[in-house]
C-alpha cells in the first residue's frame, strides 16, 4: 500500500448546517499543488488515536482554483474523529490533509441518464458532481437526486438544490423522510428504495450512484440488480 502524504491546511469557515452537521471550508497551503475531481474524498490525520489517526471524508464541494475544499460532517456519538473536529476545530485551525482519493467520479461525456442515492451526509459526493456540471456548463441527460433522511431540519443543502432544480430542467430533487409530521411535510415519505423503484420500472437505462449508511447502500445495490440492471451500472460509497 503506497504512502498517504499529508499537506498543512487551515479551517477558513464553519456552517451549521443541522444541529449535528457541519459544513467545513478548508484551505490547502497555497505552496502545495492540489486539485481533485467531482466526488473524491480526503483523509484528515487528526491527534486523535495512537494507531489510527486518519479518518476519511467526502469532498462536497466542486473542483475549485484556491486550494480550497469542503467538508460535510455529522457528529458520531462516540466517534474519536468527528467529537474532535466538532469541540477542538473552529475557524483558523491547522489540519493536515492527505491528497485526495477515490473513484466515485463522474465519466464524460454524460451519456446516460444519472440517478443519485444518498442518505445523511451521504450527499457530499453529489452536491461535488452537481456544482461541477454546473461550473463547467456540461451537458447532460436527466439527473435524479434522491435524499433521504428522517425530518425536514436534517435536509443538508436543500435551498441549493432547490434552486438548481429551478435552473436546470435536467435536474430533479426528490428529498425523503421517513420520520416527519404529516401536518410538516406534503412531499414523498418513507425510505429511498421504493422511489427509485418506481421511478425505474420501465428499466431505462441509466446509471445509479449510491452514498450512505452501509445498509442502505447494500440494500439499494441488490435492488437495483434485482431490477434487472447490470452492477456495472452502479457505483458506491459507503460510511460508517
Amino acid at each position: 500500500m503506497s504512502t498517504v502524504i499529508y499537506h498543512d491546511a487551515k479551517v477558513i469557515e464553519i456552517t451549521d448546517l443541522s444541529a449535528n452537521t457541519k459544513n467545513f471550508v478548508i484551505q490547502v497551503d497555497k505552496n502545495v499543488p492540489f486539485s481533485f475531481k467531482a466526488g473524491q474524498f480526503i483523509m484528515l490525520d487528526l491527534p486523535i488515536d495512537s494507531h489510527i489517526r486518519n479518518r476519511s471524508y467526502s469532498i462536497a464541494s466542486a473542483p475549485a482554483t484556491d486550494n480550497t475544499f469542503e467538508l460535510c460532517i455529522v457528529l458520531k456519538p462516540g466517534g474519536l474523529g468527528t467529537t474532535y473536529l466538532f469541540n477542538e476545530i473552529t475557524v483558523g485551525s491547522d489540519l493536515k490533509v492527505s491528497d485526495p482519493l477515490g473513484k466515485l467520479t463522474l465519466s464524460e461525456p454524460i451519456d446516460m441518464e444519472i440517478c443519485y442515492v444518498c442518505t445523511g451526509t451521504g450527499i457530499a459526493p453529489f452536491r461535488s458532481h452537481l456544482f461541477d456540471l454546473v461550473n463547467r456548463k456540461i451537458e447532460h441527460q436527466k439527473i435524479n437526486l434522491i435524499f433521504g433522511n428522517r425530518k425536514i431540519e436534517d435536509i443538508l443543502y436543500y435551498d441549493e438544490f432547490i434552486a438548481l432544480e429551478k435552473a436546470d430542467p435536467n435536474f430533479k430533487f426528490i428529498p425523503v423522510l421517513s420520520r416527519e409530521l404529516p401536518e410538516k411535510w406534503n412531499g414523498v415519505t418513507g425510505y429511498v428504495h421504493p422511489v427509485y423503484e418506481e421511478l425505474y420500472s420501465d428499466k431505462r437505462q441509466a446509471r445509479f450512484f449510491i452514498c450512505g449508511w452501509h445498509n442502505m447502500l447494500k440494500e439499494a445495490r441488490q435492488r437495483i440488480e434485482a431490477m434487472g440492471y447490470n452492477r456495472k451500472l452502479i457505483r458506491f460509497e459507503s460510511y460508517d
